[in-house]
């Protein structure tokens, strides 16, 4: 039988029928990226001068940033856990302020609920700024003021990176939220 309207199914809603977010999907893409995001500085680059931004706290931030309640807040202990066993940091640096970064955005958020993407990138440089200083200071290397500037052009790359990463977590989400071909 031929159908009277052969646009029929490809109104708004009508490709939509029999789809849905997939839960599997839905719950692992932030977890994978982030891990995908912690292992890929380790293969692509490797200097004496810490020159690559920390991508997987930053994909992390993105998260969190992004998606508030996506990420749970006892999150940061495994990621931390990872990024601990990749990063070279002292065991326990990552886990540490990981942890202590998603209670200060959870006690952040709770004071300020309402917030724009420029306040979510000030937090995001504030957290990376802090961050890389820390891990400089908790690697063992001598605090000086040449080791200082020398992290300086890491810090900037990571906080004026961090606007496409926020978009390339939105895209994620996108990906995240997908409707499925229910079979």
């Amino acid at each position: 039988m031929e159908r009277l309207e052969p646009r029929a199914r490809r109104d708004a809603y009508g490709s939509r029928i029999n789809r849905e977010p997939s839960a599997a999907i839905a719950n692992v893409v932030p977890w994978v990226s982030i891990v995908i995001a912690i292992i890929l500085p380790t293969i692509v680059i490797a200097s004496a001068m810490p020159l690559a931004p920390p991508l997987g706290y930053m994909l992390f931030l993105g998260w969190r940033l992004v998606r508030p309640g996506l990420l749970p807040v006892w999150a940061g202990m495994p990621l931390g856990l990872v990024d601990d066993l990749f990063s070279g940091q002292p065991f326990g640096f990552a886990i540490l302020t990981w942890s202590i970064t998603l209670l200060v955005i959870e006690a952040l958020e709770m004071r300020i609920p309402w917030r724009s993407f420029l306040q979510d990138w000030f937090t995001a440089g504030i957290a990376l700024c802090g961050y890389i200083v820390f891990g400089w200071l908790f690697s063992g290397a001598e605090p000086t003021i040449p080791g200082l500037v020398a992290s300086l052009p890491q810090i900037v790359l990571a906080v004026l990176l961090f606007p496409v990463i926020a978009r390339f977590v939105a895209a994620l989400d996108r990906l995240r939220l997908r409707r499925w071909k229910r079979v």
